[in-house]
């Protein structure tokens, strides 16, 4: 149905956000404007305890800074009560006191085609159920009551059965007098292309419905009961009701469980779904025996923000769920994803129900694994990465894998939580060392000694971190046009304090929609106070791209040096913390070098020309060293040699 220019805009002026959003969450007072129409709250889509729901009622927009979540009126009764946009629309319209517009005629003519389509799918659903009591359908009847259907399930989902007769259902379908052309264009029969009469297109099935998320019949999925026919399941073909891409078997009651507890599981088949709903697990879906499409996912976000995939255990579910990612990744928001439940090798939902219970099909949910550890156990497993080479090679594929995602935001967490799976895969593993106990000898008090030289100049490197992010978010608000350039490594960059995260999302928000000025956004966004406090620091205001804001080519210059040099004292805290962590007893000469080589390159990172107030050393090989630095420096390696002097006279 398509609705005549203006309606939308008419229905939104109509339309408070703040009272829609208001029946689901609980306002802020302390945050909250109402006379503005600004409006905060815990956000609704996650668990939160801060308000970081903003609602801005004059504009109609809201914003979660959490999760990312934002939309108009329309876009939080679609999220909220799990309906279609025409739906919002119509409850909205509704609550406006507005009538729907009638649909064009040729609209109308299709809606009412459909809907004799749809009387046809209907007998056909009555036909099939009769003919399950009949003799003909004992062994179709044996075959369920050996996969343990009740009576009740049998109902419930309207199981039925095709009879193995050419033209059972066509003469059952004439006979209430319903048009032979719908029951073709239906799917129901076919029509030989040489003319002759048209026969069934199931025969010999167990038959399952196929309901659209409004309840009508709009397809047929059949289970052969012949062994040699030569499709097992057979599902109706493409009509004016049914697409197979776009719809989902048990959408209707599915979506309505859902709503109780967010939850979505996503099956293989038929017989899965309804064992699932049988052991009480009602959310659970199923796409129509071929592989999920981009339509299929969007139907099942539109369910649960976060579907749990439990495929068939053995390789061609696993393949399934590999290829899967692929078709995800470019579809991901913030706040959406998907979980993957690992059965069994060669079981499905409905075997592991039978074999262990529903507490075992539970545990599989709890324990599902999220898709980036999939993704990494599918471009990780079975191979050996003992090179610089063949690490550098799962780089670049994890680097093209995540490049996809078009959120900026989640694309750096994505690409952080790879880092870490390496990090804990690639990093050297702890060795025993030489001697009876198989470790150094300890003197205690010069490690406790060289312990606390370490943690404190990691320490100072953390204080270093936070000082550049300020720098780096200072430039880009004082300088907008440098986000055009540097949006990216912005929106990559780890942030190690979280009202710095909170700037850093707002600001990429207003890159991505940029109405108004920055700064006005972002004291709408976080607050004048945490702003002034940002621009206010007294390195920052010392810094050339803020006091001459505007100037793009210094902003792009200062924020690329700022990254450089945090990338090195990132790497300079890494190595001292690791260096804590990896030993016992006196430093090892390995680790020694590591430290030397992070403190040179951060050396090298934070020298520049431009700070003409820098003291500088010459050292021996005629390099400048950072006086302050250089002694900091010598003082940590005085503290190595004297732990290891210990060590030996000791």
């Amino acid at each position: 149905m398509s609705l005549p220019p203006g309606f939308l805009d008419e229905l939104r002026t109509r339309t408070s956000l703040t009272h829609v959003v208001g029946r689901k969450v609980t306002w802020d007072p302390r945050k909250s404007n109402q006379g503005k129409g600004d409006m905060w709250a815990p956000c609704p889509f996650h668990q939160e305890k801060t308000a970081s729901f903003h609602v801005d009622d004059r504009k109609g927009f809201y914003y979660c800074f959490g999760c990312q979540a934002k939309g108009d009126a329309i876009g939080f009764v679609q999220e909220t009560e799990n309906v279609g946009f025409m739906e919002a629309v119509e409850i909205l319209a509704r609550e406006a006191g507005m009538t729907m517009p009638a649909a064009d005629p040729q609209a109308k003519v299709k809606a009412d085609r459909n809907a004799r389509l749809a009387e046809v799918m209907e007998e056909s659903v009555k036909f099939f159920r009769l003919q399950l009591s009949t003799g003909k359908a004992s062994a179709a009847r044996d075959y369920l009551q050996r996969r343990a259907l009740t009576t009740d399930a049998l109902g419930r989902f309207e199981i039925g059965f095709a009879p193995n007769a050419r033209r059972a259902l066509w003469e059952h379908l004439t006979g209430k007098n319903i048009d032979p052309k719908l029951i073709v264009e239906s799917g129901m029969a076919i029509a030989p292309d040489d003319g002759g009469a048209p026969f069934d297109r199931f025969r010999d099935r167990i038959m399952f419905p196929i309901r659209d998320q409004r309840g009508r019949c709009i397809a047929f999925g059949g289970r052969a009961m012949s062994p040699e026919a030569q499709a097992k399941y057979l599902n109706s073909p493409e009509t004016p009701l049914f697409d197979k891409g776009r719809s989902l078997y048990n959408h209707g009651p599915a979506r309505a469980a859902s709503g109780k507890d967010g939850r979505l599981i996503v099956a293989e088949g038929y017989m899965d779904v309804i064992a699932l709903c049988e052991a009480g697990f009602t959310a659970t879906v199923a796409p129509l025996g071929t592989a999920i499409t981009a339509m299929q996912l969007e139907l099942m976000w539109r369910i649960a923000p976060e579907p749990i995939i439990a495929l068939d255990g053995d390789k061609a579910g696993l393949r399934a769920a590999m290829r899967l990612i692929d078709l995800a990744l470019p579809l991901l928001q913030p706040g959406r994803g998907l979980r993957f439940a690992v059965l069994p090798e060669g079981q499905d939902p409905d075997d592991l129900l039978r074999a262990q219970g529903a507490s075992a099909m539970q545990s599989a949910l709890d324990g599902a694994l999220t898709m980036v550890r999939l993704m990494w156990q599918r471009e990780t497993e079975g191979q050996v990465f003992d090179s610089p080479e063949r690490r550098a090679g799962l780089d670049k594929r994890l680097r093209d894998l995540t490049e996809q995602i078009p959120d900026q935001n989640l694309k750096h967490h994505y690409r952080q939580e790879l880092r870490d799976l390496q990090w804990q895969a690639f990093r050297p593993k702890k060795t025993a060392r030489s001697g009876k106990t198989g470790k150094w000898p300890v003197d205690h008090a010069a490690t406790q000694s060289l312990r606390r030289s370490l943690l404190a100049a990691a320490d100072s490197a953390k204080v270093e971190t936070e000082l550049r992010e300020r720098v780096i978010l200072a430039t880009a608000i004082c300088t907008p046009a440098v986000l055009d350039t540097h949006g990216d490594a912005l929106a990559d960059l780890p942030l190690s304090h979280p009202d710095h995260a909170l700037l850093r999302a707002a600001i990429l928000d207003w890159h991505a929609r940029p109405h108004g000025q920055l700064r006005d956004r972002l004291e709408e966004t976080v607050g004048a106070s945490a702003l002034e406090t940002l621009l206010s620091h007294a390195h920052v205001a010392l810094i050339p791209a803020v006091r001459s804001p505007g100037n793009a080519e210094l902003a792009a210059m200062g924020i690329a040096e700022e990254l450089g040099k945090l990338a090195a004292a990132r790497g300079h805290a890494d190595e001292l913390r690791e260096a804590v962590e990896d030993f016992d007893g006196p430093l090892p000469d390995r680790v020694v070098w590591r430290l030397v080589q992070a403190t040179e390159a951060r050396n090298r990172a934070t020298r520049q020309s431009l700070d003409d107030r820098t003291e500088y050393d010459t050292g021996t090989n005629g390099a400048k060293l950072n006086k302050d630095e250089r002694s900091a420096f010598d003082q940590l390696i005085r503290d190595i040699d004297f732990s290891k002097s210990r060590d030996r006279h000791g």
